[in-house]
Parts: structure tokens; sequence; C-alpha cells
């Protein structure tokens, strides 16, 4: 479980998310970064020394001691002050737009190499986890950014009030410190605000992916059939509504808090700032100040306040953002999902078989056992097909064997080597898979199929044969730009002419093809993994894929998984899981022959083509 921010070790590591953030500002560009910081100081030092420059400027002209080249200097300097303020702001906005970018280059660098390094699926199958990675990927591109601007705008402010409370002092300690005084109210609202504002982001976001989801729904092409068929757009449109109208809800109760309370420090401040003028005139009535002393009263008053006010704002605001950066800390620094040996035994080619010995396994212990000791040998050159109702425990078995996922009894073994003391990267490059659930890249036909296997992205001729051998090199050579065609209308392309086109979208079998097209490009792997590769296809298009599978899986150490027990028959070994556990194992002719649950499903499956007119022939076609 996740804790929330501003819990758990949230307050110990205040320090460290400060200095986190300060250092990899200063790492992601150091030459714009000293250069933001040089600024900013100067910034913050520049209005008080127009507020002094005025108040001897006013001195000097109402009591005729001054000369006129003392004079003229003083004005020379308000005029420096004025340009140098003005070029400096201009200057300083466009370092602090520079770091911001090299800082979002630089943390979303070291974000998505962090995701990329979690060995396993259990943190992408975990809601709390995704809540937590959405709140890192938004404070990855904000929040070390706005953290660092917030403190060295902290630092800017706290320059303005020491140079004008130090101004202060010297006309007035009692208005000093009522000065002082009133902006501390103003400084504990905005804490206490910016927490409930990243509580909320925190809270909130369950019912924002949510929104999300449905928002997706409305607005993709993989969802328009149903939708429209189904009538159901009004039904998710309101689902999607209701969500935004919770998340709206609650941001308007906690604008409308922060409004009342800044309302009110503002009118205080405001009572203050009254009240010192008044004081000040009556001051100078008596005597006891010059023109140029109101002058530089005033400044410093309106300075102090708004200097206490951008102090309490940028106090808030980077607080919030290193809240928001903690979330982003934990994904970067965190513990290895599956522990990986730091001295990994060394994997050899497949030559003995992968054997599953006594393998338990369950999601969590709050969640049912989905095997129970799962035994059984998958020899070198050998295929074995795994049979089993849904929830039988097939699927799981092909991600403990991928490691997404370790088992939580029993060991499986590769050539004798136990998994778990393996590297993972270096079993996963001795497996070749094709997925029941694949994926469908937005990208160019043969960068989808090149991507089976980086070494060969950009080998034409590998990538054509997997085509072929997959049933789909035809239809690819058929497209506008044949394998350069880009497999989606969700970006726009030019055609050979420069004018703007559309992509191309396949049908369900043939993107079926083109996945097992980029399981085919892997062919030199040890161990090939199929599961349900024909499910999508029509019938004549099955025959010519499980053809292709049988002359592939010749020879070779493979592991098929599917519901159409037809295409397992030739199998090697068939093993049947039921309830998470290995009742059956043989031949297609053994396990017929036994009469068991291999049988009575396949008698099944098959009394589904019989029909009281087809007869044997009928049959006898469907065993074979």
């Amino acid at each position: 479980m996740l804790p929330a921010p501003g819990t758990g070790r949230a307050g110990r590591m205040r320090l460290p998310r400060y200095a986190a953030a300060v250092a990899l500002a200063a790492r992601s560009a150091p030459a714009v970064f000293t250069g933001h910081v040089l600024l900013t100081l100067a910034a913050g030092a520049l209005p008080v020394a127009g507020a002094w420059l005025t108040k001897l400027a006013l001195d000097g002209l109402t009591d005729g001691g001054a000369s006129t080249a003392a004079l003229v200097g003083l004005a020379a300097g308000l005029a420096g002050v004025g340009v140098v303020t003005a070029v400096t702001g201009h200057v300083n906005q466009y370092l602090r737009a520079q770091l911001d970018r090299a800082i979002g280059l630089l943390t979303q660098a070291r974000l998505s190499t962090a995701v990329n390094g979690f060995v396993g699926l259990e943190r992408f199958e975990s809601p709390a986890f995704l809540d937590r990675l959405r709140l890192a990927q938004y404070a990855s591109s904000t929040g070390p950014g706005q953290a660092v601007n917030g403190i060295l705008g902290l630092v800017q402010s706290a320059l303005t009030v020491t140079g004008f409370l130090g101004s202060l002092f010297v006309l007035s300690p009692t208005m000093t410190a009522l000065v002082l005084l009133a902006g501390v109210p103003a400084l504990v609202a905005e804490l206490l605000l910016s927490r409930q504002r990243v509580r909320l982001h925190w809270d909130m976001g369950p019912t924002e992916r949510r929104e999300v989801f449905y928002s997706q729904l409305l607005s993709t092409v993989e969802a328009a059939k149903e939708v429209r068929l189904f009538g159901i757009g009004a039904f998710l449109q309101g689902r999607m509504l209701t969500d935004r109208r919770t998340v709206n809800a609650a941001n308007a109760h906690l604008d409308r808090r922060e409004a009342l309370v800044q309302s009110g420090l503002a009118l205080l401040a405001a009572l203050v700032s009254g009240g010192g003028v008044v004081w000040a005139v009556l001051a100078a009535r008596s005597g006891h100040l010059s023109v140029g002393d109101i002058a530089i009263f005033i400044a410093a008053v309106a300075g102090v306040q708004a200097a206490l006010t951008a102090v309490a704002g940028h106090v808030a605001g980077c607080h919030e953002a290193l809240m928001l950066f903690e979330h982003y800390l934990d994904i970067v620094g965190c513990a290895p999902d599956l522990p990986v040996a730091a001295a990994p035994a060394p994997l050899p080619a497949l030559r003995q078989g992968v054997e599953f010995r006594d393998v338990w396994f369950r999601y969590s212990d709050e969640h049912p056992w989905v095997l129970r000791g799962v035994s059984f040998r998958l020899r070198h050159g050998e295929s074995l097909a795994l049979v089993g109702l849904n929830g039988s425990g097939k699927s799981t078995l092909v991600k403990l064997l991928c490691r997404f996922y370790d088992p939580t009894r029993g060991t499986i073994l590769w050539d004798g080597v136990d998994l778990r003391d393996a590297d993972p990267a270096q079993l996963r490059t001795r497996i070749g898979a094709a997925f029941q659930d694949y994926m469908a890249y937005d990208m160019t036909a043969a960068e989808n199929i090149g991507l089976g296997d980086l070494d060969a992205f950009d080998d034409t001729g590998r990538i054509q044969g997997a085509a072929a051998r997959a049933g789909i090199h035809r239809k690819l050579s058929t497209l506008p730009r044949q394998y350069d065609t880009l497999l989606s209308r969700r970006f726009p392309t030019l055609s050979e002419d420069g004018e703007a086109a559309t992509g191309v979208v396949l049908s369900g079998g043939q993107w079926q093809r083109l996945a097992l097209a980029r399981a085919f490009l892997r062919d030199e792997r040890d161990l090939m993994v199929l599961d349900e590769p024909a499910s999508g296809l029509d019938a004549q298009a099955e025959a010519e894929i499980q053809e292709a599978l049988r002359a592939h899986r010749r020879g070779r150490t493979s592991l098929l998984i599917s519901h159409r027990l037809g295409s397992v028959r030739e199998a090697d070994v068939i093993v049947v899981l039921a309830g998470g556990q290995v009742v059956e194992r043989g031949s297609h002719t053994g396990l017929m022959a036994a009469c068991g649950e291999y049988a009575r499903l396949f008698t099944l499956q098959a009394s589904g083509y019989r029909t009281a007119e087809s007869g044997p022939a009928v049959e006898e076609a469907v065993h074979r």
C-alpha cells in the first residue's frame, strides 16, 4: 500500500526534497541555473536600492543642501535601477523558461528510465501505484522547476523584505513589528491551503482517471462501434460529467476557502498600510520625518507587504510542488519490484528444458490461489500445449515463465537454473512470444514488425520474411506506402507528393497476423510462447496460420495455449489445468483414450461442428 502525500516519510524528507530539486536543476543546465540564481538575487535588492535613491533625491530637493551634481547622480542612479530592473526581468524570464525545459527533459528521462526498469507487472496492475505514477508524471514536468523557482523567489523576497524592514526599523521599530506581524497569518494560511490542494490532487486522482477513461471511450475508434450500436454514448457521457462535477465541486470548495482567507488577509494588510500612512503624515507634520522619509516609508510598507505576500505564495507553491515532487522521487527511487541477483547466474542456451516444480502462486495474500502445486517439464525441442477452462491458470504460467512475477512457492528452472537467479533481461532475449492481447502500435507496418527484434529493426529482408510466414506480406505490399505506411489515423502523415494523408487501419485479423510476424522475427530464440495466436482469424486464415505454426514449431521448443483444442492435438505433450492444478498430461491420442477432462472438453467442442445432416464426414474433418 502506498502512503498518501504528506504522510509517512514526507515530514522527514523535507530537506532532501529541497536539496534534490535544486541539485536536479543545477545538473540539468548548470550555466542557465547559475545565471537565473544571480539575476533573481539582483532582483531582490533592486527595489530597496530604488527606494533609498528616491529618499535621498527628495531630501536633497527639499532641504536644498544637495548640489546639482549630486542630484543628477541620484537621478542617474534611479534611471539605472529602472533600466536594470526592466532588462533583468525579461532576461530572467527567458532563463527560467530555458531552465524549466531542461529540468523537464531530465526528469522525464529519469522517470521513464525508472518505470522501464521495473522487472515485473505487479505495479502496473495496482490502482494506487497508477495514481502515484500519474502524479509523478505531472510533477516531473512542472514540480522540480516550480520548486526551484519557489525557492529562488523565496530568497528574492527575503532579500527585499530584509532591506525594507531595515529601512522601516530606522524610521519606527513599532511600525516595523506591526507590518511584519501582519504578514505571518498570510504565510501560515498559504501553507495550510497548499497542503489541502495537494491532498485534493491525491483524493481526486481515481475520479479524474475515471473521467479520462470515459472520455477516451467517447473519442476513440476502438470503442466507437459499440458505443453507437448499443446507444451508450449518453450513458458514458453522463458518467464522465458526473466525475467532472465531483472534481469541480471539490476544487470549487477549496477555491471558496482560499478566496475567503485571502480576502481577509488582504483586508488586514490594507488596514496596516493605511494606518502606517496616517502615522507617517502626522509624524512629518510634527517634524519627526522628512519628505524623503515619508517616501521610503510608503515604499517600504508596500514593499514589505508585497514581498511577504510573495513569500507566502512562494512557500505555498514550493511546498505544493515539493509534495508532488515526492511522488516523482518515490517512483525514481522505488525499490525493485522483483529481486534481481547482484551477480546473476549465466542463463545457458536451452538444451535440456524448462521445469515447473511445485509452483504455487497468488497475486497477494488477500487473493485466492491461482496455481496450486503445478509441476511439469517442457523438454528441449518439444512442443507443449496448456489446455483448460478460463481461469485455470494458463496465462499466469506464461507470466511466471517470462518472469513478470515470481512464484509464491516453488521454482521454475531453465536448464536447472532457477529463474530467480538469472538476469530477467537475458531470459527475455531467449523467448519469443505472440499474445492474445497483442499490441497495435501507432507506427508504420515495418516498425510494428521490427519491434519484435530491435537488431532486425532496419532489416527489410527479415521483416518481410516474417510477414510472409504470418500471411500478411501480400496485404502490406498493397498499402499506399507498402511497409512504410502508418497503421494509425491518430497522427497525421504525408503522402509521396507532400500532401497531408491519413494512415491505414488494419482489421482485427490482419493486426493479429502482424503481431504473429513480430513473434516470427524472433524465430532464433530458444523458446516460443504462443498464447491464442490465431483466436481472431477466420477459418481459412486460422488453418493457414496453424500450418505455419506447425512448421515453425517442428524441432523447436514451444509452449502453446489455445482454447481451440483441434489446434493443439499435434503437440508432443498436452497438459490439462483445472482449478490451478495439473489434472492430466499426455498426447492427444492418450488423453482421448483416457476419457478424462481433455476428452470431455474436446468432444464437447467438436460436437458444436456436428449436425444431424453433416454426420461422420464433418466429425472426421474436425478431428483431422
